[in-house]
């Protein structure tokens, strides 16, 4: 039996000579390669000549390129250079030398929390410059995130990035990219209308990988996947690992909560959920605000009256959490006596408390296996976020955004999973038209019996 004889490996492209090949997927081959005259060791990866037909995939090639240019982030692989003549286009970028994440979990199974924390921080960080840019990732997942030997975390492959400014996408409308397990549930229904809260929707899910070596929702079709996302089935990561902690657990399912208004808003909301720990704002002379553990709580006792109290976020909770201090969702904090204040949620120090991850509101569908706790206040605005992080913190040299993102109204479905259910008012109202219809009807029947049959009793 004859077979096909392997296609010879590249020898050199452009200014590139190939020393070896890296990987193949679906969308080509990557190599490592050596510039002749910098001597620069780099990674090429190469379209396939089929691919390379297609002026869609050519474009969308182009576009990881300039997108990956445009973000200049030490946690984003760098490029470098971008030929696109046929038959062979190929995009140059950094080398990274170390494995990915996926790669990494596989190998050596869940992380420690707080080396998790460290990587999954960095990942983060390139998001939020990402998105500072205005762009959306709309595909990151562990494949998708590159280690290398001294533990500094990059995230690759931009070729599904969206340009909210610019709309310079090519995505169809309806059409749902990414990884189905990562992949946040309204990508699945239009992954052109995404926002913010989609990137963090799938760092949460690559931290989940993480911490339990599980891919979440399990190995199931992208339908299954997405009808367990919307209910908000997602096995609790403590579930899977004990040693987890309580607060990475309610961080990673807040932020895969069905319902984007559900979710952390930003990459730093996100991390300061990881770490129960407010993100400070840099004062104006460039130095860090000196921290302040007290906080002022604004309350009502059962009897309406309004108080004022101080404690350290420790007590604070245990009074919250013992009812002391009444109705969770009237309570206010602030960083003064003189506030200003703001609902609980406000403060990554006790948002735990009156948060809880929900399903996606789909009319005429109950929630199956969620937990929910009395609504929270409404939430307020997001700001302008300056910021920097605490030393203690897990995040280091966050820059600092100049746009927050304001989170969009949730999308309505595109199809609806029961039947309607009718009101009982209607179902009043059909009731009484089928008594009048039987009652009309049996008159009738006894009128024409009448004069059928009482001639025959007379004869």
């Amino acid at each position: 039996m004859s077979t096909k004889p392997k296609a010879p490996m590249l020898q050199e492209l452009g200014e590139y000579d190939i020393i070896s090949k890296i990987a193949e997927g679906g969308m080509g081959a990557v190599y490592k390669g050596k510039h002749r005259t910098t001597q620069e060791i780099v990674a090429i990866k190469v379209l396939p000549s089929v691919t390379a037909q297609n002026p869609v995939l050519v474009k969308r090639f182009e576009q990881e390129f300039r997108t990956a240019k445009a973000l200049n982030h030490p946690n984003v692989v760098r490029a470098i250079a971008y030929c696109g003549n046929p038959p062979t286009p190929y995009l140059v970028m950094e080398f990274v030398d170390g494995v990915s994440l996926g790669a990494m979990v596989d190998r050596d199974g869940p992380m420690k929390e707080k080396d998790a924390l460290r990587i999954i921080a960095q990942v983060c960080q390139g998001l939020h410059r990402a998105h500072k840019q205005k762009l959306i990732h709309r595909d990151v997942k562990p494949d998708n995130v590159l280690v290398n030997r001294e533990g500094l975390a990059k995230l690759t492959d931009m070729g599904l990035v969206k340009d909210i400014d610019n709309e310079v996408n090519l995505t169809k409308t309806g059409r749902g990219l990414g990884t189905p397990n990562y992949m946040a549930p309204e990508q699945f229904r239009n992954a052109k209308n995404v926002d913010v809260r989609c990137d963090v929707y799938s760092a949460a899910a690559t931290l989940y990988t993480m911490v339990t070596g599980e891919i979440p929702f399990g190995k199931v079709s992208p339908l299954d996947c997405w009808m367990k996302k919307i209910r908000n089935e997602l096995t609790a990561p403590r579930d899977l690992n004990p040693a987890l902690s309580e607060r990475v657990d309610w961080a990673i399912r807040r932020a895969m909560s069905a319902d984007p208004d559900k979710r952390p808003a930003s990459c730093k909301e996100f991390i300061e959920d990881l770490t129960g720990t407010s993100i400070r704002p840099q004062s104006k002379g460039g130095t860090q605000e000196s921290q302040n553990d007290i906080f002022y709580l604004s309350y009502q006792d059962e009897t309406g009256e309004a108080h004022t109290v101080k404690g350290s976020p420790d007590g604070i909770r245990r009074a919250i959490q013992e009812g002391i201090l009444g109705d969770i969702r009237l309570i206010r904090a602030g960083r003064s006596k003189s506030g200003p204040f703001a609902g609980l949620e406000s403060y990554a120090e006790f948002r735990d408390l009156v948060i809880e991850p929900a399903p996606m509101n789909i009319p005429g569908m109950k929630p199956i296996g969620s937990a929910h706790s009395a609504p929270p206040p409404a939430q307020t605005a997001s700001p302008t976020y300056d910021y920097a992080p605490t030393t203690a913190h897990p995040v280091s040299a966050y820059d600092e955004p100049t746009t927050a993102y304001q989170p969009q109204s949730t999308q309505k479905p595109f199809f609806n999973l029961t039947p309607k259910q009718t009101s009982e008012q209607e179902i009043s109202t059909q009731s009484s038209w089928w008594v009048w219809v039987l009652i009309v009807g049996l008159g009738i029947l006894i009128a024409v019996g009448t004069v059928v049959l009482l001639p025959m009793l007379k004869g």
